[in-house]
This record gives structure tokens, sequence and C-alpha cells, in this order.
């Protein structure tokens, strides 16, 4: 908790806005207001989308590359299933929450207000958390660099809001939804994905073609 407090109060840091003045906002968690917005520089919208795509791309490539015949490889496929849960659960609760996103209005207590509004929680933000996490698990205690991983939510949380794409809970609760979705799929005793794939997945590109 207190890590996850250090890397809030960074990433409203970042945004420009202090911790302090986070306390006078609106929304579930009382921190919800909409800051000037930015979508240039290195919070450009196509810089959020190389991420993601990246992010994506990784994962999958790593999985199918590596299979699960080691370490490495094995947490890759724990990554893809922590980012599809977390995908899915982001957009299963964009189709109940109906969130207007700041783009959309100046208020961030407009909930329930059609299955067009897909603003709470942020789906970009927790598929991201939720490949990272795996790696963070695994790798974290014994290589503390790893733990620099955050900073790629943690981009993509400042950036989604200052591009007024989502509100501070909205990135809040999908970093949220990724990390307890990593931390299920890094606990599991087999990755899941892996189980619905014929068996030449669990070899892998590398393993499979080696002499």
């Amino acid at each position: 908790m207190r890590r996850l407090f250090c890397l809030l109060a960074l990433a409203l840091a970042c945004a420009g806005v202090p911790p302090r003045a986070a306390q006078a906002g609106d929304g579930p968690f009382g921190i919800d207001h909409r800051i000037a917005y930015d979508n240039s520089g290195i919070w450009a919208r196509n810089n959020q989308t190389l991420l993601i795509g990246g992010t994506i791309l990784t994962v999958i490539g790593g999985s199918i590359i590596l299979g699960d015949q080691d370490k490495l490889g094995d947490t890759f496929w724990r990554s893809l299933d922590s980012m599809a849960l977390s995908a899915a659960v982001a957009q299963g609760g964009k189709w109940i929450f109906q969130r207007q996103r700041p783009s959309q209005t100046d208020d961030p207590n407009q909930f329930f207000k059609g299955t067009r509004y897909q603003s709470f929680p942020s789906g970009e933000v927790a598929a991201i958390a939720g490949a990272v996490t795996p790696f963070v698990v695994e790798y974290g205690r014994d290589h503390p660099a790893v733990y620099a991983l955050e900073a790629l939510p943690l981009y993509d949380a400042v950036a989604r809001v200052k591009v007024h794409a989502h509100w501070q809970s909205d990135v809040l609760v999908g970093w949220g939804i990724g990390t307890a979705a990593g931390i299920w799929a890094a606990r599991r005793e087999h990755p899941l994905v892996l189980h619905w794939l014929p068996g030449g997945f669990e070899v892998g590109y590398v393993h499979h073609f080696s002499p």
C-alpha cells in the first residue's frame, strides 16, 4: 500500500497536481478534476498508442517465442493471462459504470449515462499494469531494477489524464485491476491461456527449432 501511495503521489505530481490539491476534487475518491489539456511531447496520444501496442506485441511475442520451458517464458504466459483478464474486467466495468470522460464533461460524477460512455476504469492502464506485474512479482525481490517496469503504467496513467481521456480515479482503479490480476496470474499453478492452446505453444519457437 505504501508503494502504491508513493506511485499515486508521483503520478499526481507528474500531472501537475499537488497531492493536497487533489483532496479538493470530486468523484468516488474525492480526487477527480480536469487538469490542463496536454497532448504534446511525451504525453501525445500516439505515444500512448505505441506503448499499449508495444506491450501487447511484446507479451504475445515473448510467450510464443519462449514457450513455457523456462522461468522467463512461463512469466510471459502469466503476463498474457494477467493482461487479458485485466482488459476484460476493465471493459466490464466500463459497460457497468458508463462514466463520461473529462473530454465529454467537466463533472466527474457523471456515471450511468449510457454504454457509449466508457471512462471508468482505464482499460489501457489496467492492461499495462497487468502485463508488468507478473514480472515484478517473479523477479522483483532478486532483481530490484525490475520494479522500474512500474514506470510504464505510471506514464500511461498520467498521460491518459493529461489528454482528458480519463479521470484520476479511472487510472487508479485500472492500475489496481491490473496489479490484482498480475498477482493472481503469478500465483497460479500453471498459466491459464497456455492450457487452452495446442502443445506447440508450450514448447515455444526457440525451443522447437533449436538444434
